[in-house]
């Protein structure tokens, strides 16, 4: 499937988790900025696709990233965030929330299992409540968006 076919709107969205759900599938959601993509965005993708069959990627819009991180984020734009991430053969879906959380958008898909960083405490991650169970994904360490960028200004 092309890249492009893989981002969603959020009604789109809903069909086709509906119809993942209807054929037995598991549903797993992740979210992230996924600004400039390194080897902790591919790991942790590749680890949340692991546990299940339908990976839903939420992704931050860019006005979401600079009320996140600062004015002179993001790098990328969405639209090209979005069609990299979803270039990866992990990542069956992508869509965006405008929101500083993804719990709009964990609502709507009510996954049955919710991945967030190891950097969480299981008690602080969004949208728990609506997802069957929670997996948190040990980092990689020194793998960062803002180390990368730390290190092209150096």
């Amino acid at each position: 499937m092309k890249a492009k076919n893989k981002i969603f709107t959020k009604p789109a969205l809903e069909k086709f988790i509906a119809k993942n759900r209807k054929a037995g599938k598991k549903i797993v959601f992740t979210n992230g900025c996924f600004d400039i993509l390194h080897a902790g965005h591919v790991s942790v993708l590749e680890f949340s696709k692991s546990k299940g069959d339908v990976l839903v990627l939420g992704l931050n819009t860019d006005a979401s990233v600079k009320r996140l991180k600062g004015p002179s984020r993001p790098i990328n734009k969405q639209a090209d965030r979005a069609l990299v991430t979803a270039g990866l053969e992990s990542v069956d879906a992508v869509a965006f929330f405008n929101e500083d959380t993804p719990l709009n958008l964990i609502k709507l898909v009510k996954p049955d299992v919710l991945v967030k960083g190891g950097d969480y405490k299981a008690q602080d991650i969004v949208g728990r409540e609506y997802a069957k169970k929670v997996v948190r994904f040990p980092l990689l360490k020194g793998r960062s968006t803002t180390n990368t960028i730390c290190k092209i200004n150096k």
